[in-house]
């Protein structure tokens, strides 16, 4: 069997260069096993859009580091998070 492994993003922009998704968390994503990656954008029109890859988003609506992917852990944390959380013993 072979072995998945998903994972999930959001997209926080922190200028909106085209004046029509605002700042801040803008989408959230999803990357499957094969690398194609699905997004939904958290606006009223609330579309949906399939890449190939996570370069692709990037390339399509990163806008020069206007906008960063903000990976997230099993619990839905930014992985960055992760180091100021209490450690479980």
């Amino acid at each position: 069997m072979t072995k998945t492994r998903m994972r999930f993003f959001l997209l926080e922009r922190s200028e909106d260069v085209s004046g029509t998704s605002g700042t801040g968390i803008v989408a959230e994503g999803c990357e499957f096993s094969s690398g194609w990656c699905a997004i939904t954008w958290l606006t009223p029109l609330g579309t949906y859009a399939w890449y190939p890859n996570i370069k692709s988003i990037d390339g399509v609506h990163g806008h020069g580091g206007k906008t960063r992917v903000v990976w997230l852990d099993e619990n839905g944390l930014p992985e960055a998070a992760q180091e100021q959380l209490p450690r479980r013993e």
